[in-house]
């Protein structure tokens, strides 16, 4: 059974830093790119980065490059969303699942399960 478990989210103030992390269990990761997406209210889903099995090839949306790094842990099975510099643009509810496509927006996530995902709320 495929289960994503992420966390790390909060409450933050505009140019605050927050870690995600999401520990991935029912398959392993290092034969995946594996990617970050989130969900703003009354927004559709948006991916937001990806990494290749590799550990060295990744890919984020203009929205956030420079912002965030994504990293890998495939002997822990984990995946890692490192966010600085947010902004309330930003808030959303935040999950992770392989995808089948890399560098691009139109994502094609493998997995039909998800997670419950981690809010991030940026704001004043």
């Amino acid at each position: 059974q495929v289960q994503f478990q992420e966390s790390g989210g909060g409450l933050v103030q505009p140019g605050g830093s927050l870690k995600l992390s999401c520990v991935v269990s029912g398959f392993t990761i290092s034969s995946y790119a594996m990617t970050w997406y989130r969900q703003a209210p009354r927004k559709g889903r948006e991916l937001v980065a990806s990494i290749l099995p590799s550990d060295k090839t990744t890919y984020y949306v203009d929205s956030v490059k420079g912002r965030f790094t994504i990293s890998r842990d495939n002997a822990r099975n984990t995946v890692n969303l490192q966010m600085n510099n947010l902004k309330p643009e930003d808030t959303a509810l935040y999950f992770c699942n392989a995808d089948f496509r890399f560098g691009t927006t139109l994502s094609s996530p493998v997995f039909n399960s998800w997670g419950q995902g981690t809010q991030v709320t940026v704001s004043s």
